[in-house]
């Protein structure tokens, strides 16, 4: 609970109330603790006291307990117990403003963003690529920018990929190797993700982030309860979206630098998700963003079970701890128990590795920072007990709830505009288009031709016997032609050797027999044989 004396009261040690700084909470946090321990509980606790002090917070809601953190709690007999050991008395029992959300947009509004938006690296980590295959996710974005295409839903990154495939000889000298192989890897990991509702995800209007960082007019922080129930079935798709969301926060807030109270409290529950089988270029990008975000006045509090399932680099900027009983029945369990026990300063007063295996449900070792930025000194304490609802709410009142938010209807259509399915689509079909027209085009050429070529035979079949007689006329006028000047000059030969009286060896029947071998056909011969005989009778 928040109050002006104890500020940010999350905890009850030996020495009295404890409670984080308000200026160190942007320094982020872990609560971790074995499940039944209390995690739960104490995140709400913590939620609840930020909303109070003006500070929105996101956080998931696995199992539905969280949502009853939108109604009134009441007292119980376990809330009376503790109020006499913290010394509170009255305690004034509230609510928290309230938003649900669900990516699948069933128990609350529609959390939504664009491939573009998720980007070919957090893309890839959904999909579980390889380099190889990573690398050609990264040129599908490329092309997909250099020719200004809109990638907003699935169906957008799976036209594009079909498209960069049938072009990848274009594309290989400027972006490098495209395979068939990899494009298949890809389409085959998006046809996994559409069974898990990637296409309710990935669409538009694509959420924005500025309506978590919003207050209620009574001045309390809202708080965003993302319903993760189902969505933990998928617990890579879980981790990505959430890291998705980080990183949107860290690129566009603001730097505020120190402020007296965050501007967001964003709690990641289930974080050893974020980190199972993650590359190690993402964990140095999940690094990043956690050590800059506290810039932009993001506080990030992981939630888990055991301190070892963050990487030590990361380890190292969670200021503010709470830590739950952990057991140890293993050799394994124990190591991780020494290895969660020193993480914390060390306090005298007792063993902090036994300490941890002692550990009541609801109560914690606690150690936040303090003004300077040093962590405490580890205590021993009791978490305090909320003062909304512990425990889920109805399906009626969720449905209330979300019925007179005021992002009510904003979110809920999806929207469907141009972009690269659409486009592709478009030039496809006017690619089908131009090929039928002119494959229509030369299957009418041809047929014009194959009808003049037929015209031309069938005209020929007509004109074949003049054509034919003429010829044989003008061979048969040749070959008379030739025979009468053959004849003609024999003749004359004989008739000048009759007039001069000279005589010759040719007789006129030499003359006659030449002139007829010189005949160039039959037909000739005979002709030439007639004209002879007449003249030389």
């Amino acid at each position: 609970m928040y109050t002006a004396e104890n500020g940010l009261y999350v905890a009850h040690g030996p020495q009295g109330p404890i409670s984080i700084t308000g200026k160190m909470a942007n320094r982020h946090g872990l609560i971790a603790g074995a499940t039944g321990t209390g995690k739960t509980v104490t995140l709400q606790v913590m939620a609840e006291t930020f909303s109070q002090a003006g500070v929105p917070c996101f956080m998931a809601d696995m199992k539905g307990d969280l949502s009853g953190i939108s109604q009134t709690g009441k007292m119980s007999s376990f809330i009376e117990k503790r109020c006499g050991e913290f010394g509170i008395t009255s305690p004034e029992f509230g609510s928290c403003p309230v938003r649900f959300f669900d990516v699948f947009g069933e128990q609350g509004h529609p959390m939504r963003t664009t491939v573009s938006n998720m980007g070919p690296q957090l893309l890839s980590r959904l999909l579980g690529l390889n380099d190889t295959q990573e690398g050609v996710l990264n040129i599908v974005f490329r092309v997909a920018d250099d020719r200004g295409l809109l990638l907003l839903d699935m169906k957008d990154l799976r036209s594009m990929l079909d498209y960069v495939s049938k072009h990848a000889s274009e594309y290989t000298s400027t972006y490098g190797n495209v395979s068939a192989s990899s494009i298949g890897a890809i389409q085959r990991a998006l046809l996994v993700l559409d069974g898990q509702g990637a296409d309710k995800f990935f669409a538009e209007p694509a959420f924005d982030i500025y309506d978590l960082l919003q207050c209620e007019a009574g001045g309390k922080g809202v708080l965003s309860v993302l319903a993760a129930d189902k969505l933990m079935l998928n617990p890579k798709l879980y981790s990505t979206f959430l890291l998705w969301l980080l990183s949107e926060l860290y690129a566009q807030l603001p730097e505020v630098g120190d402020m007296d109270l965050p501007k967001l409290v964003f709690f990641f529950d289930e974080a050893h998700t974020l980190f199972d089988d993650t590359p190690k270029a993402l964990v140095d990008k999940i690094e990043q963003v956690v050590r800059l975000i506290r810039s932009k006045g993001v506080g990030v509090y992981f939630v888990t079970q055991n301190p070892t399932d963050i990487p030590d680099v990361i380890l190292g900027q969670l200021g503010n701890r709470v830590q739950h009983a952990l057991r140890a029945y293993t050799p394994k369990d124990q190591k991780a128990v020494r290895a969660a026990a020193e993480t914390f300063r060390t306090n005298p007063a007792f063993k902090t590795d036994e300490a941890i295996m002692e550990l009541e449900t609801g109560e914690a070792l606690v150690s936040f920072l303090d003004p300077k930025g040093a962590p405490s000194m580890v205590e021993r304490a009791r978490i305090l007990f909320p003062l909304s609802q512990i425990g889920a709410i109805t399906d009626e009142q969720r449905q209330l709830i979300i019925n007179r938010s005021r992002l009510y209807g904003k979110y809920d259509k999806m929207i469907d505009r141009e972009s690269a399915f659409e486009v592709l689509l478009a030039e496809s079909e006017q690619a089908i288009a131009q090929a039928e027209a002119e494959k229509a085009a030369a299957e009418e050429e041809k047929a014009a031709e194959a009808a003049a070529k037929a015209e031309a035979k069938a005209s020929g079949k007509k004109s074949a016997p003049k054509q034919e007689t003429g010829i044989a006329g003008k061979i048969l006028k040749a070959a008379l032609g030739a025979a009468i000047t053959s004849v003609t000059a024999s003749a004359g030969t004989v008739v000048a050797n009759s007039v001069t009286g000279k005589k010759s060896k040719t007789t006129g029947k030499d003359v006659a027999n030449k002139a007829i071998k010189s005949a160039t056909s039959t037909a000739t011969r005979q002709l030439t044989r007639s004209i002879l005989g007449n003249l030389l009778k």
